[in-house]
């Protein structure tokens, strides 16, 4: 197994030396550079499995330099180092999607504890999701920041690309791990009976329903739901799962009482839905409301690498 590659970024000569005598002294395969400028040309020029980046530096910020590389690659793992009274600055890092901070004087053991955190986390994967390419681990490292938040999720890629695979590494590595995790497949169920399925019905709501039903709205309820080909859904029903999505609330078929519910919900689509916002077959207010984050994921045929341990 290849090691796991650092980049250290300090402006200090003397703190990217300890760090890179600490760090290569543990196996890692450590690229020091001098400033944000710089290490955004190493990263355009070579793949990282986690940058260390003092937070002030001349030039272009910590903070600064983690805006530029998430722009550049949402997968990057950053973990910053801050100095006393920058705290603050480190919160907005994290909300900026940094995977941790570490106040100087940092004690190494913790050093080592955080990256070997950070990088356990995208190794665990590796049992769920088979791949030894460049472009899964990008997909595994943004797999694992999504899986951190509660928002919605729109997982994109072809027949076979491993959609549902994702849905449950996401639900897995999220804080709802321990609740439940239900999946419907939109595309195969009638368009009446997926009403049903998702949202329940009462007794006597129709011909057949001889009792009360929940649907997987309220079944997850805690949990994570995952929507399967969701651009299969009728326009009807999709203004149904919008008001469930914003209001957080459903009422069964034939019910009248509003229920609670809290599901964080994980779409997957093979086709192009904001195509669809355009030509009226899919609704814009829910497509904006399903892509609040999203996850592409490439064919076979553009990470050929992976064949060998597929197989």
């Amino acid at each position: 197994m290849a090691r796991k590659s650092i980049l250290v970024v300090d402006d200090e000569k003397s703190q990217r030396e300890i760090l890179e005598m600490i760090l290569s002294g543990e196996g890692y395969d450590v690229t020091t550079a001098s400033s944000g400028e710089a290490a955004m040309k190493f990263v355009a020029d070579r793949h990282f499995d986690l940058v260390l980046t003092d937070l002030k530096m001349t030039g272009m910020s910590g903070l600064d330099l983690l805006k530029e590389l998430t722009d550049f690659d949402k997968s990057i793992i950053v973990i910053l180092l801050t100095a006393h009274g920058t705290v603050d600055s480190a919160v907005d890092a994290l909300r900026l999607g940094a995977f941790d901070y570490l106040q100087k004087p940092y004690d190494r053991e913790k050093l080592l504890e955080t990256i070997s955190k950070a990088l356990t986390q995208l190794t665990s994967l590796d049992s769920e999701i088979v791949s030894d390419s460049v472009e899964m681990d990008k997909v595994k490292k943004l797999l694992l920041k999504i899986a951190k938040s509660n928002s919605t999720v729109l997982i994109r890629g072809e027949s076979g690309t491993g959609k549902e695979l994702m849905a449950r590494a996401i639900h897995k590595n999220s804080f709802r791990t321990n609740q439940i995790f239900q999946a419907v497949n939109c595309a195969a169920i009638n368009e009446n009976l997926l009403e049903s399925e998702l949202f329940g019905h009462e007794k006597g709501s129709f011909t057949g329903a001889v009792g009360e039903k929940l649907g997987l709205f309220e079944v997850a309820d805690g949990g994570t739901l995952f929507l399967d080909e969701i651009g299969e859904l009728d326009i009807s029903l999709q203004a149904k799962i919008l008001r469930a999505l914003q209001e957080k609330q459903i009422r069964r078929v034939g019910g009248t009482k509003e229920i609670n519910v809290d599901v964080r919900v994980v779409a997957a689509t093979n086709r192009d839905l904001l195509k669809m916002t355009q030509d009226g077959s899919f609704r814009e207010d829910l497509y904006y409301r399903l892509n609040v984050l999203s996850l592409e994921i490439p064919p076979l045929r553009e990470r050929r690498s992976d064949i060998p341990v597929l197989v």
